[in-house]
């Protein structure tokens, strides 16, 4: 009985079609930052309608999932108050590296969680790190540094862009760790929800104290990144982690710099030469290392 119940639910899913899905969610978020680009709101105000817009719809889903929206133990919920907090402070710094700095120097420092939450792990576990690991850290390093290097030959501002994407990736291992209790007991549409609600409040008030536009004259750019990143983009990957072993995840996340280096080259004239190729593949390769290793403390959950 069992077994034939586990077979009817892999032909009503098959893999191709998670595959699928899975591809399309990475693609949905690394079209984010070209939204963000577009907005003629402030960068961290697009944060802030990101978040403010999809409420609803977190809302929804975790209803239609069943998941509670209320009656959470206090513990569990301040927490999640703490990671929204920590998730507005990833999405402020991300977007003002966005406006400065190449797509796809974005999108992979903006993911650098991986690698930050693997060395955490060392840390946590009291050990060194094997060859693998040793090759993810070494890669990361080298990608990091060909790709800066680019961009201080470019200008100082995208120096800085990159290094504003890099904290993003911090403050995301972050917003992970805080949850990483939490997770547990929470559904992942209630727990998106109640972290959006805790963080746009927060956006909005950087926002303001760096006197961005709040109100745009053009809503498309904003109701894209919402759509893509939030809704589409988050949606699928909440849906494919507990399909994917967190190695996979991390090679279709390979898929995000690639697509925002051909957004930033078509829409931006960013152009790529064969040392920045070099640079992604050294970093990306890194962040899909640092996905599969055991000293990763959590599996990751949707990206930026």
């Amino acid at each position: 009985m069992g077994n034939s119940t586990i077979a009817s639910e892999l032909g009503e899913r098959p893999r191709w079609l998670l595959v699928a899905a899975l591809l399309a969610g990475n693609v949905a978020l690394a079209l984010g930052p070209w939204a963000v680009r577009l907005a003629d709101s402030g960068p961290v105000a697009a944060g802030f309608w990101r978040l403010f817009l999809a409420l609803p719809f977190l809302a929804l889903m975790a209803r239609a999932n069943g998941e509670r929206l209320v009656g959470i133990a206090r513990p569990t919920f301040i927490l999640v108050l703490v990671a929204g907090a920590v998730f507005a402070l990833d999405l402020a710094s991300w977007h003002i590296g966005i406006e400065a700095t190449r797509l796809g120097n974005a999108t992979l420092f903006g993911n650098s969680g991986s690698l930050v939450l693997m060395i955490w792990g060392f840390v946590m576990w009291r050990r060194l790190p094997r060859s693998l690991e040793w090759l993810a850290i070494v890669s990361a390093l080298t990608g990091a540094a060909i790709l800066m290097g680019t961009s201080l030959q470019i200008s100082g501002e995208t120096l800085v862009g990159d290094l504003f994407c890099l904290l993003a990736g911090l403050f995301y291992a972050g917003y992970l760790l805080i949850l990483q209790n939490a997770r547990t007991g929470l559904g992942s549409w209630s727990l998106l929800t109640w972290s959006s609600l805790a963080g746009a409040p927060i956006l909005l008030g950087i926002a303001l104290l760096r006197g961005e536009p709040i109100w745009p004259s053009d809503w498309t750019p904003l109701i894209s990144l919402f759509v893509l990143s939030q809704l589409v983009g988050q949606g699928l990957l909440v849906y494919c982690l507990k399909h994917f072993a967190p190695l996979v995840i991390g090679l279709a996340l390979l898929t995000q710099p690639a697509v925002a280096a051909l957004t930033g080259w078509f829409a931006f004239g960013e152009a790529i030469g064969a040392i920045d190729v070099l640079g992604m593949v050294l970093l990306g390769a890194a962040l899909v290392l640092a996905r599969g290793s055991k000293a990763n403390p959590a599996n990751l959950g949707p990206e930026e």
